[in-house]
């Protein structure tokens, strides 16, 4: 989308209106201490600061004029703003000349200056950051405050319980009504159905169609991907809501149980009645807790047999072990492991033929937090073994046979967050007792679809010999 001059110019304004806030002030605490015999040298100071401040206050004017035309903002405020920024520039301009005259007026003139800054100061940060930016860290407790669980999500309002609560952490602090980015508002129902400045955003039964979507699914590092990637980001169960939503009507006065829901969908709408975040706290995966080095021989051993055994992070004993490379694996490869299994914290046996007694070594390392045996012969009888893993947080069981049964084991399992099934032999239709049993691990479905934008390469041509 290209900018015109105006817009251009105007993006200036939150760069250059620090100048004359902090030039400005120092103009007065110079003024106010040359008052004093001793500081009498600072009068010269004290004039070319307001000149500096002068100047540079008529161009912040001018990029927030530019600016204020673009109508991202509401017009009520962008008004006070504008007009309380125009008079710090005229009654610096008074201080000025004022100064180099020696006119004892001056001290009103500076005294009042002052004073509007703060006034233009607090109007401009309620622009950009809301009415209660400022009394917002008081009344509002430090932590962000934990979305509350639903306890009937069927008899739920669709738009207020399920919907409005997302757009409301992600999308309100651009598009609200006193800040509208694109001249788009998403706090109520009748600006969502309004859309923007590039027209309607939501197409109702249309969710692939519709911009919020499209946007919300674009690279992060896109300059059109929404939320800005500086913000908080919209995790992958939010958009799918949103998706549902749109494509079952974008009913504002509906509850829940009247709208259709597709086997994917009805596991996430559950999880609204026991989550009481939409985001995983996640905890370390690397203990906190100092270890000695791995002996540098057992190392060895396993990189000879083609295991890749690198530390987790810099300056860390802790070690991963990759058996991807490995060739013609056997369970004495895996005993290996035992010898650095004070340090072993990550383990991918990914597509190797690994079953379940070759588990009972794995087992033995207490450490484990990551644990990849997606694509190997584990069945539900390997459970037994999964279960003597204290500090297991993520565990990969996509293509295995694993069935819910097998999943079921680890519901008393303290530490574990994710457990990654697609493609596994777990039932569809058991997704959302798992999810039930299973209160505080994220279950991975997979099976995501990403729509084709219309800007995207769907082609592909062999280039030419």
């Amino acid at each position: 989308m290209l900018l015109t001059v105006s817009e251009f110019l105007g993006r200036f304004h939150p760069v250059l209106v620090h100048l004359p806030i902090g030039i400005l002030l120092i103009a007065a605490v110079f003024y106010v201490l040359s008052l004093r015999e001793k500081y009498k040298t600072l009068q010269q100071a004290t004039t070319v600061a307001l000149l500096l401040g002068m100047l540079s206050a008529v161009g912040s004017c001018i990029s927030g004029y530019l600016l204020s035309i673009s109508g991202d903002y509401e017009a009520d405020m962008v008004s006070t703003h504008k007009w309380m920024g125009f008079a710090v520039a005229t009654v610096a301009i008074v201080s000025y000349f004022l100064h180099t005259r020696k006119n004892n007026a001056v001290k009103w003139t500076i005294g009042l200056m002052t004073l509007l800054i703060f006034i233009t100061g607090h109007s401009g940060g309620s622009l950009t950051h809301g009415s209660d930016y400022l009394t917002k860290s008081i009344t509002t407790p430090a932590a962000k405050a934990e979305r509350k669980p639903i306890s009937n999500v069927q008899e739920a309002v669709v738009y207020k319980d399920v919907v409005q609560p997302i757009l409301e952490e992600k999308c309100y602090s651009c598009h609200n009504a006193a800040k509208q980015k694109g001249k788009l508002r998403l706090d109520g129902p009748e600006w969502i159905s309004k859309g923007g400045k590039q027209g309607e955003v939501v197409i109702t039964g249309k969710a692939d169609e519709s911009e919020l979507i499209k946007r919300l699914l674009l690279p992060k590092q896109h300059e059109d991907h929404m939320p800005p990637k500086e913000k908080p980001q919209m995790n992958e169960k939010e958009i799918a809501l949103l998706h549902w939503w749109i494509n079952s009507g974008l009913s504002f006065d509906k509850k829940v149980k009247d709208l259709a829901q597709t086997e994917k969908i009805k596991p996430l709408l559950l999880s609204l009645q026991s989550a009481v975040s939409n985001e995983v706290k996640a905890k370390p995966q690397i203990p906190e807790a100092p270890v000695e080095k791995a002996d540098a021989a057992a190392i060895k051993k396993l990189a000879d047999r083609g295991v890749v055994v690198l530390p987790v992070a810099q300056n860390s004993n802790y070690l991963m072990a990759n058996f991807v490379t490995l060739q013609n694996l056997k369970e004495e490869d895996i005993k290996l492991l035992l010898s650095v299994k004070k340090q072993l914290v990550w383990v991918k046996f990914a597509n190797q033929p690994v079953n379940d007694a070759m588990l009972a070594a794995i087992a033995e390392c207490k450490a484990i937090t990551r644990l990849d045996i997606s694509y190997t012969k584990i069945t539900d009888k390997g459970f037994m073994h999964l279960q003597q893993l204290p500090n297991l947080q993520t565990l990969n069981l996509v293509g295995t046979a694993v069935t819910t049964n097998g999943l079921m084991q680890l519901n008393n399992h303290k530490e574990l967050q994710a457990v990654y099934i697609y493609q596994s032999a777990v039932d569809k239709k058991a997704y959302a007792s798992l999810k039930k049993s299973l209160l505080k691990v994220t279950i991975d479905t997979g099976g995501y679809s990403v729509p084709t934008l219309a800007g995207d390469t769907t082609v592909f041509t062999k280039p030419k010999q």
